[in-house]
């Protein structure tokens, strides 16, 4: 069985919990671990490169403007909390995970 992601909900804000792997040979999403989602990103942690990196692709795997998305915790570490606006639990877990 799937491990689930684990994304909170608070004021029609959802937030999702991700672990960061940086210098990656490409930006992917690797699936789901401990709740959390898994997010190889080619850019390495220098300057804020690799946050945007992942903020882009989530974007993207999302569907929503990059100005939807917002990084709350974990700017300098590998395990950061998002906070996506404007989209359903169910379709955030669905586009993320498949």
């Amino acid at each position: 069985m799937a491990e689930e992601l684990e994304v909170g909900e608070k004021d029609g804000v959802l937030y999702v919990p991700v672990r960061v792997k940086p210098r990656a040979s490409q930006t992917r999403v690797l699936g789901v671990k401990q709740g959390a989602l898994e997010v190889a990103v080619a850019a390495a942690p220098v300057d804020g490169a690799a946050n945007l990196a992942l903020l882009k692709e989530l974007a993207r795997r999302l569907g929503v403007a990059r100005s939807q998305l917002e990084l709350v915790n974990g700017e300098k570490g590998k395990n950061k909390r998002i906070a996506v606006q404007g989209m359903t639990l169910d379709r955030c877990r669905e586009r993320l995970v498949g």
